[in-house]
Order: C-alpha cells, then sequence, then structure tokens
C-alpha cells in the first residue's frame, strides 16, 4: 500500500495548484509509486496541469485510476484538462492499465484521447465506459487503438519488448453500428485482446455481426466477451454460433438482452455442443426470448461432458420458458454437484459468492405456448432476405479479413460497414 497515492471518492474540488497542494505530498516525495487513484473528485485545468508535472516524474507508475473526475466542469475545460494529464502519463514507460470511466468525452472533448491511445505502446488494459462518445468519437477512439498496434509493431521490430493490448473496456457509449468498421479494424490490429466489454451502445444486428465475423474473429485468445444490451436478432446470432469455435480459450459469454430469439438460442446451444469451447464458465444469456427448444440446446450442451466441463454459472432469466422444464431442474443440479465436488479447481472464485456458481433467479420467465414458437420462426424467415443480401457482401469481405491491417482495408471494411447499413432490418 505504501506505493499506491489515493484519493478516491473524497468529492475534492480541485481548482487550482493551491488547492492541489493540500493533498497532494505523498505523492510528490515518493518516487517509486505504483498505482494513482483519483476517480470521485473534479479537477480543474490548473489544478491538472500542476498534477501533469508530477506524474510526468513517476517512472514507475503502472496503474492510473481517472474515472469520474471532471464532475461539474464545462466542456471547455475538460480538453485541456485532460490533455495535460495524459501527456504527462505518455512518459510514464511502464503505465499499462488507465480507467478514464464516467468522464464525458463526447465528439467535443475526444480529441486529447487520441494521441495517448495512438501512442502510449506499454498500455495492455483501457477502461471507457460511460463516456458519451457517439459513433464519431467511437470511431476515432478505434482507429487510434488501430494505429496503437501499428506503434507497438514497430517497436517490437526495433527490438523492444512491447506487451499486447489485452483488455477493452468500451459500454455505454452509444457507439451504433456506425463505429463498427473502425473497431473492426481496431480488433483485428490488435489480435491478442483477451477481454472485450462493448455493452448498451446501441449496436443493431447488421453492426455486431460485422463486428463478429472480421473483427472479434481474429482475437483467437479472446477469454471474456461481453456485448450484453446490444441487438443480435438471427442475423447476428447466427454469425456469433459460426464465430464460437475461433475462441477456445473463452471463459465468460455476455449476450443478455440482445434478442437472440428462439432460433438464436437453439444455434448458440448447438454451437457450444460441438466442444470446441471447453473452457466457459459462465454464461449471461438473460431476457432473449429464448424459447423450451433453446433451453433444451443450451442445456444438452452443458450436460454433455466433454463440452463444456467447466460450466458453473448460467443466467436464464426472462425468456420464454417454465421454470418446471425438467432441463432446468437437471441443470440446476449438475451446476449445484460441481460446484460441491470441483469448487476448490476455481481458486480465484468465492464459493460463498451465489452470482458465482449455479443458475440466476428465474423469476420473471414468459411461458408462453407453443405458438410462440411459430412466431419466432416467422420473425427468423422475415430476416431471411436481410441475411441473404448481408452473406453476399461479408464474402466479397473475407480475403479481407486475413490481410494485414492497411489503408486497403480500411476502405474496404468501411465499403462493408456501408452496403450492411442498407440492409438494416425495420
Amino acid at each position: 500500500m505504501a506505493n499506491i497515492f489515493s484519493l478516491k471518492g473524497r468529492a475534492l474540488k480541485l481548482n487550482n495548484a493551491a488547492d492541489l497542494e493540500t493533498h497532494i505530498q505523498p505523492l510528490r516525495d515518493n518516487p517509486d509509486i505504483s498505482e494513482i487513484h483519483l476517480e470521485g473528485n473534479t479537477i480543474g485545468v490548473e489544478a491538472s496541469a500542476a498534477l501533469a508535472k508530477i506524474l510526468e516524474t513517476k517512472s514507475k507508475l503502472r496503474y492510473a485510476n481517472l474515472a469520474d473526475i471532471f464532475t461539474g466542469r464545462l466542456l471547455a475545460e475538460i480538453p485541456q484538462a485532460l490533455d495535460s494529464l495524459l501527456t504527462a502519463l505518455l512518459k510514464c514507460e511502464q503505465l499499462h492499465t488507465i480507467n478514464l470511466n464516467d468522464n464525458a468525452f463526447g465528439l467535443n472533448t475526444v480529441e486529447p484521447l487520441r494521441p495517448f491511445l495512438s501512442q502510449h505502446i506499454p498500455l495492455q488494459h483501457l477502461y471507457l465506459n460511460n463516456n458519451g462518445l457517439g459513433p464519431a468519437a467511437g470511431t476515432l477512439v478505434a482507429e487510434s487503438l488501430a494505429q496503437l498496434a501499428e506503434k507497438k509493431e514497430q517497436a517490437r521490430k526495433a527490438g523492444k519488448e512491447v506487451p499486447h493490448l489485452e483488455t477493452v473496456v468500451c459500454g455505454r457509449n452509444r457507439l451504433e453500428t456506425g463505429s463498427m468498421g473502425a473497431w473492426v479494424n481496431a480488433y483485428t490490429a490488435n489480435s491478442h485482446v483477451k477481454t472485450v466489454k462493448m455493452v448498451q451502445n446501441g449496436i443493431r444486428q447488421e453492426g455486431i455481426a460485422m463486428l463478429l465475423q472480421h473483427g472479434l474473429s481474429a482475437c483467437g485468445e479472446l477469454r471474456v466477451l461481453d456485448l450484453q444490451d446490444n441487438t443480435f436478432t438471427s442475423v447476428a446470432s447466427e454469425t456469433l454460433a459460426n464465430i464460437l469455435p475461433k475462441w477456445p480459450a473463452l471463459l465468460d459469454l455476455g449476450v443478455g438482452d440482445c434478442l437472440l430469439g428462439a432460433r438464436g438460442g437453439r444455434q448458440l446451444g448447438e454451437a457450444l455442443a460441438q466442444g470446441n469451447n471447453t473452457k466457459i464458465e459462465v454464461l449471461r444469456l438473460q431476457y432473449n426470448e429464448i424459447d423450451a427448444k433453446g433451453v433444451q440446446a443450451i442445456c444438452d450442451a452443458a450436460l454433455s461432458s466433454k463440452a463444456m466441463p467447466r460450466l458453473r454459472r448460467v443466467e436464464l432469466n426472462g425468456n420464454k420458458f417454465s421454470e418446471e422444464d425438467p432441463m432446468i431442474e437437471k441443470l440446476q443440479e449438475l451446476l449445484s454437484s460441481r460446484k460441491e465436488s470441483e469448487g476448490k479447481k476455481y481458486p480465484d472464485l468465492d464459493e460463498e459468492d451465489e452470482d458465482a456458481w449455479g443458475l440466476d433467479e428465474l423469476d420473471e420467465l414468459d411461458d408462453e405456448d407453443e405458438d410462440e414458437d411459430e412466431d419466432e420462426e416467422a420473425d427468423g424467415q422475415e430476416a431471411d432476405e436481410v441475411e441473404a443480401e448481408e452473406e453476399k457482401v461479408l464474402k466479397e469481405a473475407d480475403e479481407a479479413e486475413n490481410e494485414p491491417v492497411s489503408q486497403k482495408q480500411d476502405k474496404e471494411v468501411d465499403e462493408l460497414a456501408d452496403a450492411l447499413g442498407k440492409t438494416e432490418l425495420k
């Protein structure tokens, strides 16, 4: 703890250097600081400039939490304050993790992010959650990460030891389908990423399909994928099922509240049953209109001795099946017995944590009759024309998927995004 400096959650209003001085001496005096926690305060332009002069001297800094540090600041203040801090952190050559959650980085204030994100070669873990980016600023962020991959590769060729980008958290940012072409390039370039969380971004089915097929499919080391509260429907659900085998290291799949539908639930279960994702521990599938047949497919995969031998947690609340479904009882028994007999094989988990094991509480199920399944199939047929057109467009881009990132590929993906945008379901 001696090398951690924290002002976390103190609700300080630091306007200038004098305001900062009261609190900053321990940071100034310690050359071995490895972590700073400034979240939950509000830092003005002058205070940021003073803080930056101290931060740039911290050569051993590895982790910087700058979440929620501009509450109440004018939009005109944020770019200048942020620029001071990030310019200083660029000089911290061991800084591998930065948390910028809950700061307002819309298009007008995103510009200072670009030099840092595109040039900070040590960066491994990026947290950009709830920043109000929108598709335009989200595109700029993704482009910066693609440029970062190029910088990292140049440094490796020069003989430097450079880590890969491993974590990208960019949720609640209204990225929408319009920015997905840039994110495809970002993930193709940073193909060693292990954790991707892009929840609640208003991404429609064609954007999700493009992201999965032409971006995340390149990330063979992916361990955590959370795309909850975006829109899949049958278009992207089928793509997900097809891409799953490319992620043998996947531990946690979050696609809750994504409108997978009846067909999507079955496709997911059938894909998991193939046994290509044997490390999966968690399935987050709430509120997806998955019916009894989808549950059957998912449970069949779970009950297979070879398909998902480490599965410990399944979230299924808010779907369309009965809690009395016999498959649910079998799944509950499996997960319960696995916790009892194999709990010690998960050393990082608290055995008392109810959210880490078993089924979630099934208190909002919609137990509808079989007619609903027919309705879902009709919805799937409605999407068939879209899928056919999409398949043609995606096939034309298959060659670009495996090429190195280049201006040519960027152009092809942009054309793909434009074409997919015309296939939107109404």
